[in-house]
């Protein structure tokens, strides 16, 4: 299923990456050379430094009070190097925005799998998933799903997939019934070899894993279903500011303190 992106609205995203951007999202070759390595002294904050194919630049970012992962991608075979950003988070603004300046990329797009309750947001065309559950509103995006583009295939998932579990499903119009069913049917089918990058705690997994492994989402529906009811998670100590300001898609002075 091919969903239009939900972005942020580029003349905020200008500003607040004083960074030309880009009209249009069309699909193009992507890398020629190899990307460059950050400084040793770098690397705890960048979390994973990853090349997954010499024609694409990615990397994993980390921030840690949310435990959530944000994603780089950049097609520098391009003259203009186009890149996007995946759940940005607005803490770790600068340290993104220097990175793409360090590798001389220019974002065109941030992008959220979803309306967060845990931090406020930063933020061709793209395969995206609609994957409800969680949220009503979650979506995966996926790359390497045609021919010609970078391997291996790679599946944002947000917070419908975490490695070994998954999302909860009791605020935001979630439905535990509706995870299952987005799960199942918009990323197991994957092929098995698809990276699986989710948007907290763990880094990296398998579609082949995590049919096999996820305490959660390898159950029968009603053992997910009775899994999910008696959580019994603690309120979201962020989800009051977090939510209505990624509604906003993150553009206010959120209080320093929560």
């Amino acid at each position: 299923m091919v969903l239009p992106l939900r972005l942020i609205p580029r003349a905020a995203a200008a500003a607040a990456a004083r960074l030309p951007v880009s009209a249009s999202c069309a699909p193009r070759p992507v890398l020629r050379r190899a990307p460059l390595l950050l400084p040793l002294a770098m690397a705890a904050a960048y979390s994973a430094v990853s090349t997954v194919d010499r024609r694409l630049l990615f990397r994993q970012l980390f921030e840690k009070e949310s435990s959530t992962y944000t994603y780089l991608l950049a097609d520098v075979a391009d003259p203009d190097k186009p890149a996007v950003l995946i759940d940005p988070v607005d803490r770790t603004v600068d340290r993104d925005l220097n990175l793409i300046k360090e590798l001389g990329l220019k974002l065109v797009y941030a992008m959220n799998t979803h309306v967060h309750a845990d931090h406020v947001t930063g933020t061709g065309l793209i395969k995206v998933r609609a994957t409800p559950g969680h949220t009503a509103g979650c979506v995966t995006y996926v790359t390497g799903d045609t021919d010609g583009q970078p391997s291996p295939r790679m599946a944002f998932t947000g917070d419908a997939l975490i490695i070994r579990a998954c999302g909860r499903t009791d605020f935001q119009g979630g439905s535990s019934d509706q995870l299952y069913q987005s799960v199942h049917s918009q990323i197991f089918t994957l092929p098995k070899d698809t990276l699986l990058y989710p948007a907290h705690d763990t880094k990296v997994s398998t579609v082949k894993e995590e049919i096999a492994y996820n305490a959660r989402l390898s159950k029968d529906k009603e053992a997910f279903k009775s899994i999910m009811e008696n959580l019994n998670l603690p309120y979201p100590k962020m989800m009051d500011v977090a939510v209505p300001a990624n509604l906003v898609c993150g553009i206010q002075d959120p209080p320093p303190k929560i």
